[in-house]
C-alpha cells in the first residue's frame, strides 16, 4: 500500500544526508596521518596490483573503490573472500598490497582471508570502524573508519560506516593520483568513451572526411562543376586546389547561394571557381584534437561550418565538418 511522505519525514531525510556528512568530517578529524602516510606509502610502491576485498556492503565499496584505482591506472581487483578461500586466492602474490574493508573489523571471511594473505607476505593495509579488531591487529596499518551510529533509523542497515569508507577509499585514490603525476591526459588514455577521454584523444584526422568524400576543383572550375562538386561529397563545401593539389581556397553552399544574389542568371556561366571562393581560408591539420578544431569553428563571431584540413606543406587532405565534431560527443 502507497503512504504519502510526511513532512517531518521528508525533513529526515535532508537530516540523514546532514549525518553521514558529519561522519566523514569527524572521520576526517580523528584519523591518524601517520597512518595514512604508511598506507599511501605502501600504494605507491606496490610493483603488483592492489586487492580490493570486504564481504556484504564493505565488498560493495571495495568494488569502487577498485574501480576508481584502475581509472587513474593502478591496477586493482576486487576479491570476494569467500571465492579467494575457495581457489581464487591464485591471483595474489607478495608483489600486490591488499585493502580489506570490515565495520566490525570481526567478519569471518575476511580474517581468513587476512592470514592468507600474510602467509604469502601481502602487506595489508584495513580501514576498520572498531581499531580494536581483529583486522586492525593483524593489518600493516589500519585506518580508523569508527561512526557513532549508521543513518539507518534501526542503526542497523549498512550506511554512514559504508559511506565513510568508500570516502576513506577515494582520498587514498586521489592523493595516490596526485602523487604520482596524473595528468588529465593520461586520465583520459583510461576513458577513451567519456567526454573527457575524447577531447583529449580524439584528433581531426579521425573524423575528416577525404578521398570520394573530399572532391577538389581546379580554381578554373565552372559553376556547374562546383554544384557537382559539393552534391558529390555532400559535405556542403568544396576545396580548390592546385596542380600540385595546394589548397587555394573554399567554396561553401552558403558562398553559392550567396552569389546567386549577387549575379544575373546569364552570368552564372561564365563564373569560376578562383572567382567564388574564400582564398586563404582557415585550416587546421590532422593530428589537432578534435576540441580544438570544434573551438575554432564555434568561438568566433560568425560560426564556421566547414574546415579545410592540410599537411604542413598546405597539402590539401580533407575536410571536417561541425556536424561531424558535435556528433563525436565533443561538445
Amino acid at each position: 500500500m502507497y503512504v504519502s511522505p510526511n513532512l517531518i519525514q521528508v525533513h529526515q531525510f535532508t537530516n540523514l544526508l546532514r549525518t553521514e556528512a558529519e561522519a566523514i568530517n569527524r572521520v576526517a578529524q580523528q584519523i591518524e596521518l601517520e597512518k595514512v602516510e604508511q598506507a599511501l606509502t605502501l600504494l605507491a610502491k606496490c610493483p603488483g596490483k592492489v586487492i580490493l576485498a570486504g564481504v556484504g556492503k564493505s565488498g560493495i565499496i571495495a568494488q569502487k573503490i577498485a574501480a576508481t584505482l584502475n581509472s587513474i591506472g593502478t591496477l586493482a581487483v576486487s576479491l570476494h573472500p569467500c571465492d579467494a578461500l575457495h581457489g581464487d586466492l591464485g591471483i595474489v602474490t607478495a608483489a600486490d598490497v591488499a585493502v580489506v574493508l570490515s565495520n566490525s573489523g570481526e567478519t569471518e571471511e575476511l580474517v581468513s582471508l587476512t592470514s592468507a594473505f600474510k602467509h604469502r607476505q601481502v602487506p595489508i593495509i584495513a580501514i576498520v570502524g572498531n581499531v580494536g579488531s581483529t583486522l586492525a591487529r593483524k593489518a600493516d596499518v589500519f585506518l580508523d573508519a569508527t561512526v557513532d551510529r549508521e543513518a539507518c533509523p534501526l542503526n542497523l542497515a549498512p550506511t554512514t560506516s559504508t559511506t565513510v569508507a568508500l570516502a576513506i577509499g577515494d582520498a587514498l585514490a586521489m592523493t595516490l593520483m596526485q602523487m604520482r603525476g596524473i595528468t588529465a591526459e593520461s586520465f583520459a588514455y583510461n576513458h577513451p568513451a567519456g567526454r573527457l577521454g575524447k577531447r583529449l584523444t580524439i584528433k581531426v584526422g579521425d573524423l575528416m572526411h577525404c578521398g570520394d568524400r573530399n572532391p577538389t576543383l581546379a580554381p578554373e572550375a565552372s559553376w556547374i562543376e562546383i554544384v557537382s562538386g559539393i552534391s558529390c561529397g555532400g559535405l556542403g563545401a568544396v576545396n580548390i586546389v592546385d596542380e600540385l593539389g595546394n589548397l587555394l581556397g573554399l567554396i561553401t553552399d552558403g558562398d553559392l547561394r550567396r552569389w546567386m544574389e549577387k549575379v544575373q542568371l546569364s552570368q552564372l556561366a561564365t563564373l569560376k571557381a578562383k572567382k567564388l571562393m574564400t582564398k586563404n581560408p582557415i585550416v587546421v591539420t590532422p593530428d589537432l584534437l578534435a576540441y580544438d578544431a570544434l573551438k575554432i569553428m564555434e568561438e568566433r563571431p560568425s560560426q564556421i561550418d566547414v574546415l579545410p584540413i592540410v599537411d604542413i606543406q598546405g597539402c590539401c587532405l580533407g575536410l571536417i565538418r561541425l556536424h561531424d565534431l558535435v556528433g563525436s560527443g565533443l561538445s
